[in-house]
């Protein structure tokens, strides 16, 4: 369990209510998708996905970034007992959709990566570093199952 003193669930708040999920939501996806092409292999069923146009113009891929920040939303609001939250969701990655554990961390670099493209100065170093605790905590939750 992740200890978090009141300036860090602040600061995690802070940036999270900036976060437009509409319109960072569809960016991530594609920015995983484009960054590590290899990722494409648990999106089989979003159509093609093979070329950087088509995966920027896949309405399929948009709307799971959409889902991916709504389930981030339920973190933030459980901060203090992420592990919990995600364990249903952990469950799903590793027995259904059997999703490497890596790719968690993956994805949540280009959370930050887009976060950090909307929000520019707001997100400064010592926030970065706080809202990384937080990912690798959100990280960790949804790797609780693969152990």
């Amino acid at each position: 369990m992740v200890k978090w003193t009141e300036e860090e669930r602040e600061t995690i708040r802070s940036v999270w209510e900036k976060v437009d999920i509409d319109e960072v939501g569809s960016q991530i996806i594609a920015r995983t998708l484009i960054v590590y092409p290899w990722t494409e292999r648990y999106f089989g069923r979003f159509g093609d996905i093979f070329t950087t146009t088509a995966i920027l113009n896949n309405a399929k891929v948009a709307a799971h970034g959409k889902v991916v920040l709504n389930a981030l939303d339920l973190a933030v609001k459980n901060m203090d007992d992420i592990k919990g939250t995600y364990s249903a969701l952990s469950r799903l990655h590793y027995d259904k959709l059997k999703v490497d554990p890596d790719n968690f961390k993956l994805m949540a670099d280009c959370i930050t990566i887009s976060i950090a493209c909307k929000l520019k100065a707001a997100l400064s170093p010592p926030v970065h570093m706080i809202w990384h605790k937080f990912l690798y905590a959100v990280v960790e939750a949804l790797n609780s199952q693969y152990k």
